[in-house]
C-alpha cells in the first residue's frame, strides 16, 4: 500500500501549529501553520506533488508570511500612545487650546496623538490664552497639565 502525505495531513498540522501559538507568546508559530494551511490547498488542487515539493511550498509560504508580518503589517499596529509612559514623555508635547481657562474652569487642551490615553486634557496656565492658541506642556499636576503658551 502507499502510504502519502494528503491535504488533510496538512490542514491538521497546520491547525494544530495554530492551535499551538495560543499558548507561544511569540506569534510566529502562526504563519508556519498558515503555510501549511496553503500547502494543503495547493495539494488539493494538485494531489500528485512529491513530499520534497511540499516540504519546499511550506517552507517558502511560511517564510513568506513571516516575513509580510513582521516587516509590513506589525509595524502598523504598533501603539503610537504614550499610554503608561512616564510624565518626562508627556513634557515638550505641543497641544492646542479648546476651551480656554474662566474663573475656576479649567481650559481643556486636544493634542494630536493621545497623551497618557487620551486626547483631551485639563490645563492650567500662568498667561492669557485663546481658543485656537498653541500650547507646550510643562509639567503634570495630579491630573492637569501645566502649560505655556507657545
Amino acid at each position: 500500500m502507499d502510504y502519502g502525505i494528503q491535504d488533510w495531513h496538512w490542514l491538521v498540522f497546520g491547525m494544530l501549529l495554530m492551535i499551538a501559538e495560543i499558548f507561544v507568546a511569540t506569534f510566529f508559530i502562526f504563519w508556519f501553520g498558515l503555510g501549511a494551511l496553503v500547502v494543503a490547498a495547493v495539494l488539493w488542487f494538485a494531489p500528485a506533488l512529491g513530499f520534497g515539493t511540499q516540504l519546499l511550498l511550506w517552507a517558502v509560504f511560511s517564510s513568506m508570511f513571516a516575513l509580510l508580518w513582521f516587516r509590513y503589517f506589525r509595524p502598523l499596529m504598533i501603539d503610537r500612545t504614550k499610554a503608561g509612559i512616564s510624565r518626562e514623555a508627556i513634557v515638550g508635547e505641543t497641544g492646542q487650546v479648546i476651551r480656554i481657562p474662566a474663573g475656576k474652569t479649567r481650559g481643556v487642551v486636544r493634542f494630536a496623538t493621545p497623551l497618557l490615553g487620551s486626547e483631551e486634557w485639563p490645563f492650567l496656565c500662568e498667561q492669557a490664552v485663546e481658543a485656537g492658541d498653541r500650547v507646550v506642556v510643562m509639567d503634570i499636576s495630579g491630573n492637569t497639565l501645566v502649560v505655556e503658551k507657545r
